[in-house]
C-alpha cells in the first residue's frame, strides 16, 4: 500500500491554536463524563420499562456512544471546524482496518493469557463454566456491551480530544498527561495499589501508542476489547483500573484467583500483579514492532519540494565575448571561377581528364 498523506488534523497546530485546542480537549472530556451519567439514567429507565434487565449494559454503552458523537459534533461546530465524522472519531476508511482490529484483538488476548500463566501453573486460578441458556445469552450480550463500550472509550480518549491535546502540547506530553490522568483515576479507588496505578498507566500507554502508530483507533479498539473480553469473559475475572470498561462478569464463566497479592493482584484484579506489569512492558515493544508498516503508510509525511528559484549570472568576461561575437560581420566565401567547358569535378572513375590539344599554328605568308 503506498504511503498516504495524513490529514491536517493529525499534525501539530500553530502556536496560536494551542489555547483553543486545550479548551476543546477540556470540553470534550467534560462531555464524556456528562454523557456517561445521562446514558446510565436513560439505560436504567429503558431497561426497567421494557423488561430488558440483561441488556442494560448494552443499552448504556449504545446511548453513551450516541451522546458522545453527538456532543463532539456540536462542540466541533461551535469551534467552527469542519471535519468528516469518520475522521472526528478516528475511524478512517482504509483497507487495513479489519487487520488492525484483529491485530489489536490478538495482542490483547495474548497479553491476558501470558499474565495468567503464573496463576495457572501455581494452581491459583479457578474457573467454573455454566452451560445454561440464560447464562450464554447474558455472556453474548456482555460481549456486545464490551465491544461498544471499548469503542466509546477509545473515541473519547484516543479520538478527537487526544488529537486536540497533541496539537496543543505535542505527542509526548499528551501521552504523559493521559497516563497521569489514568493513574489518578485508579489511585482514587479505595482498593487500588501502587501496582494497580502503574498498570493503568501502562495500559494507557499501550492504547495511546496504538493511535500514534496508526492514526486511527482500529488497533486500540481491538486491543481494548481483547483485554477486557479475555479477562472478564473468557476467564470470568474482575476487570478494573486502566481497562475502563465494566463487564459485570459474564454469567457463563466465573473465575477466581488466590495466592499472594503480588501474584494475583488482590481485590484490584490480576492486572495489578507483578508479572502482569512485566507483560505490559513487553507489549509496548510488541506493538511498536508489529505496526511498522502501518506507521509508514499512515503517519509518514512525504517530502514536498520547496524553495526559491536561484539564477546565477554568467561571468562578465563570458558576456563580453558573446556580445563581441554577435557584433562581428559574417564572412562570405567566394569560390574560384572554372571554365564552362570543363568540369571541376573528376569523372566517377577517379582518373584525371585528358589534356587539351594545343591550338593550331597558322601558315606563314611568303
Amino acid at each position: 500500500m503506498p504511503p498516504t498523506t495524513p490529514a491536517p488534523l493529525y499534525g501539530y497546530t500553530a502556536r496560536a491554536r494551542r489555547t483553543p485546542d486545550l479548551l476543546l480537549f477540556a470540553g470534550f472530556t467534560a462531555w464524556y463524563f456528562g454523557a456517561g451519567a445521562l446514558s446510565a439514567r436513560a439505560a436504567s429507565g429503558f431497561s426497567t420499562r421494557l423488561g430488558l434487565v440483561a441488556g442494560r449494559s448494552l443499552l448504556e454503552a449504545c446511548f453513551h456512544l450516541f451522546l458522545l458523537v453527538l456532543g463532539f459534533r456540536a462542540l466541533q461546530v461551535m469551534a467552527r471546524q469542519t471535519v468528516p465524522a469518520r475522521v472526528m472519531v478516528s475511524l478512517p476508511r482504509r483497507a487495513s482496518a479489519a487487520r488492525e482490529w484483529s491485530l489489536g484483538l490478538g495482542i490483547g488476548w495474548g497479553m491476558v493469557v501470558a499474565a495468567l500463566l503464573p496463576l495457572l501453573f501455581s494452581l491459583h486460578l479457578h474457573v467454573r463454566v455454566t452451560g445454561q441458556v440464560d447464562a450464554i445469552r447474558s455472556t453474548l450480550v456482555g460481549l456486545a456491551a464490551i465491544g461498544v463500550a471499548a469503542l466509546t472509550a477509545e473515541i473519547a480518549f484516543r479520538g478527537y480530544p487526544f488529537r486536540c491535546l497533541i496539537g496543543a502540547v505535542g505527542p509526548t506530553t499528551a501521552v504523559i498527561l493521559m497516563m497521569a490522568g489514568a493513574g489518578f483515576a485508579v489511585w482514587r479507588d479505595p482498593f487500588s495499589t501502587s501496582a494497580g496505578v502503574l498498570a493503568a498507566m501502562l495500559v494507557t500507554l499501550l492504547l495511546s501508542l496504538g493511535w500514534l502508530r496508526t492514526h486511527g483507533v482500529w488497533l486500540s479498539w481491538g486491543l481494548h476489547f481483547g483485554l477486557v473480553a479475555a479477562l472478564g469473559v473468557l476467564f470470568g475475572l474482575p476487570v478494573a483500573g486502566g481497562l475502563a470498561v465494566e463487564t459485570g462478569r459474564a454469567a457463563a464463566i466465573q473465575g477466581s484467583t488466590g495466592g499472594p497479592e503480588w501474584l494475583s493482584g488482590g481485590d484490584f484484579g490480576p492486572e495489578a500483579g507483578l508479572f502482569s506489569l512485566l507483560v505490559l512492558m513487553g507489549a509496548v515493544v510488541v506493538i511498536y514492532r508489529t505496526t511498522r508498516d502501518y506507521a509508514w503508510n499512515y503517519t509518514h509525511v512525504p517530502i514536498l519540494p520547496a524553495g526559491y528559484e536561484v539564477v546565477v549570472a554568467p561571468p562578465a568576461a563570458h558576456t563580453a565575448m558573446e556580445e563581441q561575437a554577435a557584433k562581428a560581420p559574417a564572412l562570405v566565401q567566394i569560390l574560384g571561377a572554372t571554365p564552362q567547358s570543363m568540369s571541376a569535378e573528376r569523372p566517377a572513375g577517379g582518373a584525371p581528364p585528358p589534356p587539351m590539344p594545343p591550338p593550331p599554328i597558322p601558315d606563314r605568308l611568303h
